[in-house]
């Protein structure tokens, strides 16, 4: 299926879910991730935070539980057409951007190019680790600029089950998925 197509119908299945659904759907993701992960202390985590209009995975409870287990936070911002990574603590001040992204007020790039996970935010991601987010390609310029180690993790309330069928050269997999029913690993036993 071409990524329009999916990114239509995924828009759409998202749309359907109801808060308590999209809630409990995202604490099942979140679980799964510390149950697989098992992430620790001093590690460095890249996550977004969701944009309500859009029902984005409910990262909030990642973040809390990150910055309660001394695990680093950097959050991804848009300043021009660059997306930045700022660390984040408790006392962040945040304010809301014009596409409805809360986003911390400062624009003081950490620098950082090692993160243990980037946990990214989609709207489908096929058996092959090839994910469909909104189209702008700030992710895979992200990719492009950390380092090989990272562990490129998809979030998503639904299992895949079909092929995305217009990948580009420079589009970078993920090399997992986190759905609220299991992860899947796009290693193939390289992990």
């Amino acid at each position: 299926m071409l990524k329009a197509e999916l990114r239509k119908k995924y828009t759409q299945k998202r749309k359907a879910l109801s808060t308590d659904e999209a809630f409990l759907l995202s604490e099942k993701v979140f679980e799964n991730f510390i149950q697989y992960f098992k992430p620790k202390e001093s590690e460095k985590v890249h996550i977004f935070i969701p944009i309500p209009a859009r029902k984005e995975i409910g990262t909030q409870i990642f973040i809390q539980y990150f910055l309660a287990k001394n695990i680093h936070v950097y959050v991804p911002k848009i300043v021009g057409d660059e997306l930045i990574n700022i660390e984040i603590f408790e006392d962040t001040v945040f304010e809301t951007n014009h596409w409805g992204i809360s986003e911390p007020v400062s624009n003081m790039d950490s620098g950082e190019k090692y993160f243990h996970y980037v946990i990214t935010p989609l709207l489908y991601c096929d058996k092959e680790g090839n994910r469909v987010g909104y189209g702008k390609g700030f992710y895979d310029g992200l990719f492009q600029t950390i380092s090989g180690e990272t562990k490129k993790i998809g979030v998503n309330y639904f299992d895949p089950d079909e092929y995305v069928d217009d990948t580009w050269e420079n589009d970078i997999p993920l090399d997992y998925l986190v759905t609220p029913t299991e992860v899947l690993s796009f290693l193939s036993g390289l992990e």
